[in-house]
């Protein structure tokens, strides 16, 4: 008999985690813009994009633009931290030659070609879509 108990709160144990998993995934519990979520209710960027989907600006059918820095594919699926220190300048001196209104085309090209921005880098590329989309 105790078994039998035993299994039936088991199941009843995952019943409840699936439900509250699937409650928290679709927004209903936590945060209004926690750290998982990908739509976020407030109007903020994710902060898991350095470019947020919600604002279309990452498309799965998006096309690559090029913005002069085609030695640049050279960096795809490498980490920020294996950089050389003349991979970091090229990255560097792209993005510092950008029109400010050119960032978030330009990071969603770098997504789309798997490069991986370096954190100070990227911080400024976030900044700078951030306040234009506030200036919008």
């Amino acid at each position: 008999m105790i078994p039998l108990i035993l299994f039936i709160a088991l199941g009843l144990l995952i019943l409840v985690a699936f439900e509250f998993r699937a409650r928290k995934k679709s927004g209903e519990i936590g945060e209004k813009a926690s750290s998982t979520a990908s739509e976020p209710a407030d109007g903020e960027c994710c902060g898991q994009h350095l470019v947020c989907e919600r604002e279309t600006l990452l498309q799965t059918n998006a096309q690559i633009e090029y913005y002069d820095d085609e030695e640049l594919d050279a960096l795809a699926d490498i980490a920020p931290q294996n950089y050389t220190r003349e991979q970091y300048k090229a990255i560097r001196e792209v993005f510092d030659s950008l029109n400010e209104k050119d960032v978030p085309g330009w990071c969603r090209s770098i997504q789309l070609r798997h490069i991986e921005l370096p954190q100070d880098i990227r911080e400024e590329a976030l900044l700078i879509v951030r306040e234009r989309r506030q200036k919008q």
